[in-house]
């Protein structure tokens, strides 16, 4: 018989502006002890120095972190131009610097080619796998590694400011996986002046923006009271993304169990993926098939 997790059965979303100097695994631990949650997770990994929107999954909310992580993400980031580091921000080694300095119109002409759908090879301290170990492991170890480039959708990339003749301040919305220090690496090659990250901000995070966002000292403050559960978002912002479909009574019975339930449908069409909720309660992802939702993952939440 399965152990039963211990903590409270809450589902929903809360949107943390996660501070520097800590790891996102240790923000959700913290959130899961404030909310005594029975389980929680995240919807994409920021680096302990950048800052920003970090959306935290709880309870059934767990389900719908992939369309999270598949979502578009802003980030702001200050890059430092003439210097390289081996970790390719502002925590590594200078490993090679530059007196050169491009002009603002050299900048944004070297922008272009970083947007689209475009391959990007992730930096030697990243959490990518490399025969089994991950990636940061083996370059603290001192190994170099040939790390194969990865697709990145870039849906846009441009410059906000320049502080001073060292400094470019970007921003760049992108899909799954982009690495920004990959991008300030690669941007300050592409300028023939090397370049790093100096400081990393992520603005919002599919549905989520960091202006809805709680800070990690509220929450610390807060913890285990109402005051914190009254921040909670609700499971389905998870599924912004996907179109929504009623389902009748009985199909919410049968969607419940696992098996494909009536939907009431429009605008959708056959195989499209979805989901159902029932007198305002998600129910079930799935795909949509001939007036039914056939089920990938089911909400186990309390009835309205």
């Amino acid at each position: 018989m399965a152990r039963k997790r211990k903590g409270r059965d809450i589902s929903g979303w809360l949107v943390i502006d996660k501070p520097a100097g800590i790891t996102s695994n240790a923000v959700v631990n913290k959130v899961r002890w404030a909310f005594n949650a029975n389980k929680a997770g995240h919807a994409g990994t920021l680096d302990p120095d950048a800052t920003g929107v970090l959306a935290v999954a709880l309870g059934e909310a767990t389900k719908t972190v992939p369309y999270i992580t598949d979502a578009l993400k802003a980030y702001v980031f200050t890059v430092r131009l003439g210097q390289a580091t081996n970790t390719d921000d502002a925590e590594g080694e200078v490993i090679a610097t530059s007196d050169q300095r491009p002009t603002d119109a050299e900048i944004e002409a070297a922008l272009a080619p970083f947007v689209g759908d475009i391959m990007q090879v992730p930096p030697q301290f990243s959490a990518v796998k490399i025969d089994g170990q991950r990636a940061y492991k083996l370059a603290r170890e001192g190994e170099e590694m040939d790390i194969a480039a990865r697709p990145l959708f870039v849906d846009s990339l441009v410059l906000l400011e320049r502080p001073d003749a060292d400094h470019v301040t970007l921003e760049m919305v992108c899909g799954k996986g982009g690495y920004v220090r990959a991008i300030a690496r690669d941007l300050g090659a592409a300028l023939g002046c090397y370049g790093h990250v100096r400081e990393l901000r992520r603005t919002w995070s599919g549905p989520f923006d960091v202006d809805d966002s709680v800070s990690f000292e509220h929450i610390e403050a807060n913890a285990r009271t109402p005051e914190l559960d009254a921040h909670l978002l609700p499971l389905q912002l998870g599924l912004a993304d996907l179109p929504e479909l009623r389902a009748t009574a009985e199909g919410a019975a049968k969607l419940r169990h696992g098996n494909p339930g009536m939907v009431i449908a429009a605008n959708v069409e056959f195989g499209d993926e979805c989901w159902a909720s029932f007198e305002g309660t998600p129910v079930a992802v799935g795909t949509y098939r001939a007036g039914e939702l056939h089920p990938s993952r089911v909400f186990n939440l309390p009835q309205a």
